[in-house]
């Protein structure tokens, strides 16, 4: 019998791994599974139509659907998730030492306006600590590297924010160690606080404790990303339920591999005190840390949402009933 072909975009993680080296395959699909150095370049790929599936940051896909013939349907997988007050740096001769300071000052963000990593932080900024993006300005750009405007993806900037972008050469991490902005909000960490300089810290130091006690508050572990089809792709519920099996699959296999490497203490693994971390986390997440599925991630889509629509990012405020497949809205 034909199979269907699908090329897969996804970054290689160690939860997806088996997609890539063959153990697990997408039952009665003929699957290529392609990835790139930067995710950022598997977004851009599969929105220029490149990929028949893919992984697709959050607001990325959200974007698409404010355009009059909507391409996209999002999968309740999750390939990329990660808690982020960590995201959040200053520079330390701003003056700034809690989040409440930030208020009128000027914060560079990675990418573009409201990228997946700093839609979490301006919520919970926004929710917790009563900043909002219009009392901010706001500089766009690359952390380590300048990098151009993101100009195949739709860029909504509500009217009351102050938003521009960094000058050719210029990086935000520069910026911050300057002190020529005041803050930053970032996927990527800048380099000169790896390099341990003096003018950059994080808004939280202590981000482990201020986040384990927000998941322990909100039952939020941040999903940053899901896996998109074309909406074509619908129309054969076998197929999108096959992708489905085939990540979860995946990432069970990456699972299993902690729960086995336990009993030795993961001497596989380089971290020191790896085993505490990992038994520290279960206690905390469950057996299943890394959710997929829409019951068990719920209440974080939906936070994830009317963040996005609060920021001007969405025209309508959605629920997560409206983004799914509808074959897969049970898991």
């Amino acid at each position: 019998m034909h199979q269907p072909k699908l090329t897969v975009g996804a970054y290689r993680y160690e939860h997806t791994a088996a997609l890539f080296d063959g153990t697990v395959t997408v039952e009665g699909v003929d699957a290529t599974f392609e990835t790139a150095p930067l995710v950022s370049d598997i977004f851009r790929r599969m929105v220029q139509g490149e990929f028949d599936v893919a992984e697709l940051g959050l607001t990325y896909f959200l974007r698409t659907l404010d355009l009059d013939d909507p391409p996209f349907v999002a999968l309740p997988i999750f390939p990329n998730r990660n808690f982020r007050h960590s995201a959040i740096f200053v520079s330390t001769a701003s003056g700034i030492e809690k989040p409440q300071d930030l208020a009128g000052r000027t914060i560079g963000e990675f990418g573009l306006y409201g990228h997946d990593a700093g839609v979490w932080p301006k919520g919970i900024l926004a929710d917790d600590y009563g900043v909002t993006p219009e009392k901010c300005r706001w500089v766009v750009g690359g952390t380590n590297h300048p990098i151009p405007s993101f100009d195949w993806i739709p860029q909504p900037v509500p009217a009351d924010v102050d938003v521009r972008h960094a000058a050719a050469g210029e990086t935000l991490g520069g910026m911050l160690e300057t002190g020529e902005i005041d803050a930053l909000i970032s996927v990527d960490v800048p380099q000169a606080l790896l390099d341990g300089s003096p003018k950059v810290t994080r808004l939280f130091p202590d981000y482990q404790r201020v986040e384990r006690e927000y998941y322990q508050r909100t039952g939020i572990f941040p999903p940053m990303h899901v896996v998109a089809v074309h909406k074509e792709l619908v129309e054969r519920p076998s197929v999108v339920r096959a992708v489905y099996r085939a990540f979860t699959e995946a990432k069970e296999i990456a699972a299993r591999r902690y729960r086995a490497g336990a009993v030795k203490q993961h001497m596989a693994l380089m971290t020191p005190w790896f085993s505490e971390l990992f038994a520290e986390n279960r206690r905390l997440l469950g057996e299943d840390w890394w959710p997929y599925g829409l019951e068990a991630n719920r209440t974080a889509v939906d936070t994830f949402l009317r963040y996005h629509h609060e920021q001007g990012l969405s025209k309508h405020r959605l629920t997560s009933g409206d983004i799914f497949a509808p074959c897969l809205q049970l898991t």
